[in-house]
């Protein structure tokens, strides 16, 4: 063995040295680009390149057409394996030839170490071998030990669990979906099919889903979840094509199916469903997509002397303290004067926003809606599509070609928006067989103004401007609100004025108004976000000749309804039973004076409250007292 080592390196030392040089370094180029490119370039990919991803809940069909690609993840991964793979059985054989050859010269050296350390040429020619050896230890030797074997049997398990889970998902069963274990959030697709309500051609149009089997009410709702999943049934037709309450159950396993991709399985496990609530009358007139209803504690204020007779106030809220807070200010008012409310306005609104060619037009247009003769010309188109409501006024505004035209309706006992906004298109229709330029631009332009705070509700009112009024007697100042009056009067002065002022508030010369507003909106079925306009209210206190406390609060657009909407579920119907205005009244439109006098004097019974708490210095005491009760040992 030694005497081959030593010819070969004999012929080795007789090449020149340049030539040796170029030939090792081509040699070394050559071997890297063969060894390491010529491997086969789709057998360890992750997906091929025209693979799609499944159609699962997290992916959406855009991606699935555009390939891998589409999916950050899977995209880096393939990419990171599609070029060729290495030649790994190579790399082996040569790590064990190179280990062999160079612990031989180790050991060749040692054999006869003494002559080869005198001997220059000799020993020029062992360093310049080990060498080429360390470059190639340095440089290749171990990869194929760590690569070759190891590292792609686990490339290859994770990609089979990844395919795993892919099925999985793909078979996932909404009963399975409140399973604990996590799962990758991804981004869900839009919604397969929105029909909105604004659009009835949208709710024909995918009314029939043609994929839906025929015997949809026979299977189970597991399997009528997935056809929901899998987008063969619409979400929105459930309860056409099954009864409203197995809808909802339906589509809580379909929604919890989806939430499950998003680690949020059994999100919807405390959300009660039934059998309270009957989804009957709720479906088509109150919500849509429906999987559940939130229950609110109704706490019931009074009695309080209103108008001369006695009321009780139902309360929907989670603010504690708010219905004790208020149920004090009634028992003050009711050993007072009682409560004395008057309604100086009763009309909701709509503002079309129209625009004409030039501003000259549009000037015209407001001239021609102010001339009596013309507006009874509007108020006949608008009455011939209600039999309740009535067209009290006109009051367009020009801001360069558009007009706005503010339509007061009177709507009976409705809140009235749908009749308002009904009765002004058939105005919009008079206006454009007189004025042909003219172009509707939108229904509402926002000077109504619904659900939006503004200066013209406050200044011009909208549905029922109410004031009410009540007198406390100093003793029960005293006894039963712990101030005095010259100190509530001071306090509501500074705060509710002034402070107000300062702050640049429209409407909002007031304690917490909105907080008793939204309160018995939600008891009795009103829309909830027309608490915004409906809370504009300015409290007012005064010291009597007599040392009594005067107190008024003024709430120019309160805008209820105890006909259509909310008013009809069962629960909101109670509660306007119980103040005793449910339903239409004997006269049009008195029931929904009278609880706009109830909405009206439970707020002036809150400010009473509140700021009397404020001129006590109270109001921290009694909120740690009502709002901060220690959670028991089932709420845990």
């Amino acid at each position: 063995m030694t005497t081959i080592v030593a010819t070969l390196i004999d012929r080795i030392d007789s090449i020149p040295s340049t030539h040796l040089y170029f030939a090792a370094v081509a040699t070394s180029i050559v071997f890297s680009f063969l060894l390491l490119n010529s491997g086969d370039s789709t057998h360890h990919a992750l997906m091929p390149p025209d693979a799609k991803l499944p159609a699962d809940l997290g992916v959406c069909k855009d991606r699935q057409r555009q390939g891998p690609a589409a999916d950050g993840t899977q995209s880096s991964h393939h990419h990171r394996h599609a070029g060729p793979e290495p030649r790994w059985h190579i790399l082996k054989i040569l790590n064990y030839a190179a280990a062999t050859s160079f612990t031989a010269s180790v050991l060749y050296f040692a054999s006869d170490y003494s002559r080869f350390l005198s001997d220059s040429a000799s020993l020029l020619k062992f360093i310049t071998g080990w060498s080429a050896f360390l470059v190639f230890f340095f440089g290749f030797f171990g990869i194929s030990f760590v690569d070759a074997d190891g590292l792609l049997a686990r490339e290859e398990e994770e990609e089979a669990r990844m395919r795993q889970q892919q099925q999985q998902q793909r078979q996932m069963q909404p009963a399975k979906s409140h399973s604990s274990g996590p799962v990758k959030s991804k981004l869900h697709p839009p919604a397969s099919s929105a029909p909105a309500c604004c659009d009835p051609t949208s709710m024909k149009t995918a009314s029939s889903p043609s994929k839906a089997p025929t015997n949809v009410k026979e299977l189970p709702d597991e399997e009528i979840a997935n056809l929901v999943l899998a987008n063969k049934i619409k979400d929105h037709t459930l309860e056409k094509l099954l009864d409203c309450d197995r809808a909802v159950a339906v589509r809580r396993l379909a929604f919890e199916a989806k939430l499950s991709t998003l680690n949020r399985g059994g999100a919807l496990a405390d959300l009660p469903s039934g059998p309270s609530l009957d989804y009957s009358r709720v479906h088509g007139a109150n919500c849509e997509i429906v999987v559940g209803y939130i229950p609110l504690p109704v706490g019931m204020v009074g009695p309080l002397t209103l108008n001369g007779e006695t009321v009780y106030i139902p309360m929907a809220t989670t603010e504690g303290c708010l219905v004790a807070s208020t149920n004090r200010g009634c028992k003050a008012i009711t050993a007072g004067s009682g409560a004395i409310s008057t309604i100086t306005r009763d009309g909701i609104t709509r503002a079309p926003c129209v625009r004409m060619k030039s501003a000259k037009e549009a000037a015209h247009l407001k001239i021609w809606c102010e001339q009596k003769d013309n507006f009874a010309l509007m108020k006949d188109a608008f009455e011939s599509t209600t039999n309740y409501g009535k067209l009290l006024s006109s009051a367009p505004t020009v801001a360069g070609r558009n007009v706005y035209i503010r339509l007061q309706c009177f709507s009976g006992d409705a809140m009235g928006m749908n009749m308002v906004s009904k009765g002004s298109l058939a105005v919009i229709d008079l206006l454009k067989s007189i004025f042909p330029s003219l172009d509707l631009v939108a229904l509402s332009g926002n000077m109504c103004t619904d659900k939006k705070a503004a200066a013209v509700n406050w200044i011009e009112g909208r549905g029922k401007s109410v004031v009410v009024e009540a007198i406390i007697p100093q003793a029960i100042v005293q006894s039963t609100l712990k101030t005095d009056v010259k100190t509530i009067v001071h306090v509501n002065i500074q705060k509710n004025l002034i402070g107000s002022a300062m702050a640049g508030s429209v409407g909002g010369f007031n304690a917490h108004a909105s907080n008793i507003v939204t309160a018995v909106f939600l008891a009795t079925g009103q829309d909830p976000a027309q608490n915004v306009e409906s809370s504009n209210c300015i409290t007012l206190m005064e010291e009597t000749d007599e040392g009594d406390l005067w107190i008024s609060c003024t709430m120019p657009s309160v805008e209820v309804g105890t006909v259509g909407g909310g008013t009809s579920l069962p629960a909101q119907s109670a509660c306007l039973k119980a103040i005793g205005c449910k339903g239409g009244g004997e006269t049009p439109g008195a029931n929904a004076k009278q609880l706009a006098h109830v909405v009206a004097s439970a707020t002036m019974a809150g400010e009473l409250s509140l700021l009397a708490a404020l001129a006590a210095n109270t109001l921290v005491q009694a909120h740690m007292a009502h709002n901060r009760k220690p959670a028991t040992s089932s709420s845990k």
